[in-house]
């Protein structure tokens, strides 16, 4: 709790304001929700982010929210306009993937992170057209071939299929290279975005946390990809159990003797870790089978057989790998100076100059996917004439 500066309180007196440009060069916003007004306030040079401030009506005090997610840039001013249990900000003069941005205020992740915190919580999330594939979880037992499906699917498919990079907490070795073999990161940083949900499973490993996190995930499907992760059961589990919508399938040897002459003919590994191996194998077995977590279950008997059950299974049957490169991602183009309104599901953006007039932009946001702490996805959008005639 605690005070605003001064000219937010006269401005809020005021009434509702939607991109104000003040006197000292900044850019304010004001939504209601309830008993509360949401204050976005942006300066205009683009060196520090947009800061949110909350007006609570029925304690009549400022509350200053923990602010979770990545927090966009200040730029040349920035409009919002409310969508259910989240505000559409959208920022002028920035580039074409850094002008959609949500700032939920009250999400299912908001209010686990207000329970869990204990304090007024809102979170950021970065907006994108259109919708990215579910991510591919594959689990199973060491040995069961799981690895050699996966490397099969990425080299008829090189440009379809990416992986995410773990973090970790440990020290890298030799070659290693930061970002490329894992995150490397302090054990205190990733205990808080642990702690704020920003991953999607995790473990403690000799000491060291290892784990996936929401963005390593997200930035696969930036890249037109469609993300595999490797993981142990007790990892799906733990994505099953988050936001993140995925396929997750679980390969099973066709026996458990089959497995262990697997591991046997592997030839890499002392009696000891084989029979640990196969306990391990036999309790995950248990755990794969007998759960909710995951959709369908592989039976690696034959490897070309399976793998061709695998491709089926994610619709590649009969899908030619060579088939020509497709579109660019669409791209919107705000105008500079723009206003926007509301109908229903649809947001409309006009120019605020006349000779840019002839042209309406309508963002859909009636089919909105994911949310903080990753991407919100499945925006749309479509250039119409000035007449709103279209939509009513």
């Amino acid at each position: 709790m605690g005070e605003a500066p001064a000219f937010l309180v006269d401005d809020l007196q005021d009434g509702p304001l939607n991109g104000l440009e003040l006197k000292n060069g900044t850019c304010k916003t004001t939504t209601t929700v309830g008993d509360k007004t949401y204050v976005t306030v942006g300066a205009g040079d683009g060196t520090l982010s947009i800061d949110v401030q909350i007006f609570d009506r029925s304690l009549g005090e400022w509350v200053h929210p923990t602010v979770l997610g990545t927090k966009p840039l200040s730029c040349k001013g920035h409009s919002a306009v409310l969508c259910e249990n989240r505000i559409l900000v959208l920022k002028k003069g920035s580039k074409s993937d850094d002008q959609i941005w949500f700032l939920e205020v009250d999400t299912e992740y908001v209010r686990q992170q207000r329970k869990k915190l204990g304090t007024e919580v809102v979170a950021w999330s970065k907006g994108v057209i259109g919708n990215a594939e579910k991510p591919i979880v594959i689990s199973g037992p060491s040995g069961v071939g799981k690895g050699t499906l996966i490397s099969m699917l990425m080299k008829e498919f090189p440009s379809m299929f990416g992986f995410s990079v773990s973090h970790t907490t440990r020290a890298p070795r030799n070659m290693e290279k930061d970002g490329v073999h894992y995150h490397f990161t302090d054990k205190s940083v990733m205990e808080k975005e642990i702690k704020n949900g920003k991953f999607l499973e995790f473990a403690s490993v000799h000491g060291n946390l290892y784990g996936t996190s929401v963005e390593a995930v997200e930035v696969v499907a930036d890249a037109g990809k469609r993300c595999i992760l490797d993981i142990d059961v007790q990892g799906a589990k733990s994505v099953r159990a988050s936001s993140l919508e995925a396929i997750f399938i679980f390969v099973c040897p066709p026996s458990m003797e089959e497995l262990e002459k697997r591991l046997r003919d592997r030839g890499t590994e002392t009696e000891e870790q084989i029979l640990k191996r196969l306990r391990n194998a036999k309790a995950e077995i248990e755990q794969g089978t007998s759960s909710n977590i995951f959709d369908f279950m592989l039976y690696n008997d034959k490897l070309e057989e399976s793998y061709e059950k695998l491709k089926k299974l994610l619709g590649l049957d009969g899908f030619v790998a060579a088939s020509p490169k497709s579109a660019a991602p669409r791209e919107i183009n705000l105008p500079l100076d723009h206003s926007v309104s509301k109908i229903d599901d649809k947001i409309i953006i006009s120019s605020g100059l006349e000779k840019e007039t002839k042209n309406l932009i309508m963002l859909d946001v009636s089919s909105l996917k994911g949310g903080a702490p990753g991407r919100t996805r499945g925006l749309d959008f479509q250039v119409i004439g000035a007449s709103l005639d279209k939509l009513c």
